[in-house]
């Protein structure tokens, strides 16, 4: 067995074992404020507090990925998110069982996966060589979504006999994925051509620069974002459309989640054994095209199993959107640059739903939600067109890596900040 084999086998069993318990504990908290509240408000604060910290730490976790040891980082993170839980489990046995006191927690745990998905992402392209990117990143995304089918039912479970199980269910799971972490051994990563004694925000404008003068890169984040903005009805309004439409039961609950997770863990079976198509962008716009149809059909759904197949059909595409993405920016990122870049994603996916449900949560309290869900997933198509029919973005070699490409207007904003540097150097 090769080294590199090695190498990621303990990484992805490390993730594994801690993801397990986070999905748990994520879900044990969505359907206890679904069920204890019943309100798009409710569920918008708590998506805030699961994504504004991951906005405030993203930036500067970007520049630790790139400068520290990602291994290390990785480890710090997860032991602060399992340190939380533990807190609230504490609370929640002494008879606090307020929502704020959830709330502050979740914010907790948002600071925790803010510093640790930059260093997850960027850490896998240091193990692996560019040529296994795909085939990796595919079985990841698949083992993610085995872990999305399990951790319903096992989250079902624990909140049904007590929500402390489904907390100390978290914490144990981290302390054994943290262990067998610390048996993966790292070798030196590239880092930035800055100066060693540059400060954290000097890295961060690099890092900024860098993607400012990536036409491809740009319009990535700018995809992103809106792609994100008008996906979270469907990730975030589930349990409520499924229980306002359908029924207030766990299990109903529980099946929304587990045939999505069946769809995707047969899409991710099919894309590690197929590849996907060769052109990473196709793959994704592919993907919004089908997200985009089915949230419309989960829309207009009477009936709850053919809302469930349409949910299961949906997943079936992630696996083809979210191994296209990771594989496209892995293979064409500068890897000095990797951490702070998959940080700016992070920031992006994080401010983008929030801010969705900023206008969605409250609206789903004022109107039909069904209207919602039809109206996002047909704007989620209108993008995919867009972005099927963007022949200049569609030309981008799946293997090579474009030029930073720079304008006058660039070149100019260079000099300024290069004269501000030296100003505050001087």
């Amino acid at each position: 067995m090769s080294s590199w084999l090695k190498k990621i086998i303990v990484f992805l069993v490390s993730q594994t074992i801690t993801l397990i318990g986070s999905l748990v504990v994520g879900y044990a908290v969505v359907w206890y404020i679904t069920i204890e509240t019943s309100s798009g408000l409710m569920m918008t604060i708590a998506v805030l507090c699961n994504c504004l910290p991951q906005i405030i730490i993203s930036l500067f976790a970007g520049v630790w990925a790139d400068r520290y040891n990602r291994k290390l980082l990785i480890i710090a993170s997860d032991a602060f998110t399992a340190l939380a839980t533990l807190v609230l489990a504490i609370a929640w046995l002494n008879g606090n069982t307020s929502m704020t006191f959830i709330f502050i927690v979740m914010a907790a745990r948002s600071f925790g996966a803010g510093v640790q998905q930059p260093a997850v992402n960027a850490l896998i392209p240091q193990i692996v060589p560019v040529e296994q990117l795909t085939r990796i990143n595919a079985i990841n995304t698949t083992i993610m979504n085995t872990l999305t089918l399990l951790a319903p039912a096992l989250g079902g479970a624990l909140l049904a006999s007590s929500f402390v199980n489904a907390l100390f269910f978290d914490v144990i799971t981290a302390a054994i994925g943290i262990t067998v972490l610390c048996f993966l051994a790292v070798g030196k990563m590239e880092k930035s051509e800055a100066p060693a004694d540059s400060s954290m925000v000097a890295e961060l404008k690099e890092g900024l620069k860098y993607v400012r003068h990536t036409d491809w890169l740009r319009f990535m984040l700018v995809v992103y974002a809106v792609g994100f903005f008008l996906i979270s009805p469907a990730s975030y309004l589930s349990p409520i459309f499924v229980e306002r439409i359908f029924g207030p039961e766990i299990w109903r609950l529980t099946a929304n989640e587990i045939f999505w997770s069946v769809g995707a863990i047969i899409g991710g079976i099919i894309i590690a054994a197929w590849g996907g198509f060769k052109n990473r962008i196709f793959s994704m716009a592919f993907s919004f095209l089908f997200f985009g149809l089915t949230f419309t059909l989960m829309g207009v759904a009477n009936n709850f199993w053919i809302y469930l197949a349409i949910m299961g059909i949906a997943g079936l595409f992630l696996p083809m959107f979210t191994t296209a993405e990771m594989t496209f920016i892995q293979e064409k990122t500068d890897k000095q640059m990797m951490g702070r870049v998959f940080s700016l994603i992070n920031i992006i996916v994080a401010a983008a739903m929030p801010l969705a449900m900023i206008i969605f949560g409250p609206l789903a309290d004022a109107v039909n939600i069904r209207y919602i869900m039809i109206g996002s997933g047909l704007v989620i198509a209108v993008l995919a067109i867009y972005l099927l029919a963007n022949k200049r973005l569609l030309a981008f070699d799946s293997t090579g890596r474009p030029e930073m490409k720079k304008n006058k207007q660039s070149a100019a904003i260079d000099m300024a900040d290069d004269k501000t540097e030296e100003i505050d150097e001087g």
